[in-house]
């Protein structure tokens, strides 16, 4: 239980990828965390690019991020529509900027280049966001945990042991 006491946020929107959101949380649930699955606000459940569905507890809105220890974006379509929520985007931001853990995963750093957090970093991601990342400033890297910092990024759902693993580590 290495993870006890600390309060990590998933952000979920519609046609998230399923694997990506429950493989994390429930593996750092394991650990002891409070995993809070987070919406936008345009709903209180969301389904999965492959239909499972998620409650959220409360939305982005209602949440401050110095209240959390890690931000995690799972990908899938569901980072696509998050970034079209200011307060998505801000909360992000403000996050990475006090320093907490922003993991992203897959197609969630496009959720990070519209945050503006990505120039100068290392990172990774799925390929088809590659140039993106690149075009904001990012260092890209095929690899399958890149750790820069307060920033955590993975390309795929068979990096999921991998991208836990780094942030189990990061917040123990």
């Amino acid at each position: 239980m290495r993870l006890t006491g600390k309060k990590i946020v998933i952000l979920v929107e519609r046609d998230y990828q399923d694997l990506e959101v429950w493989y994390p949380l429930l593996r750092l649930r394991e650990e002891g965390a409070n995993v809070i699955p987070v919406g936008s606000g345009s709903s209180k459940e969301y389904k999965g690019k492959y239909g499972y569905p998620i409650d959220v507890s409360t939305s982005v809105g209602a949440i401050r991020a110095d209240e959390v220890d890690a931000v995690i974006i799972p990908g899938g379509w569901a980072p696509d529509y998050l970034r079209r929520y200011p307060a998505v985007v801000a909360f992000v931001k403000e996050a990475f900027r006090k320093g907490k853990i922003v993991a992203s995963i897959c197609h969630g750093g496009s959720l990070l280049v519209s945050a503006g957090v990505v120039k100068g970093k290392r990172l990774t991601s799925f390929m088809a966001i590659k140039d993106d990342l690149v075009a904001a400033g990012a260092d890209f890297v095929d690899e399958e945990v890149v750790r820069d910092g307060n920033l955590i990024t993975s390309r795929k759902p068979e990096d999921l042991p991998a991208f836990c693993k780094s942030i189990i580590e990061s917040l123990a």
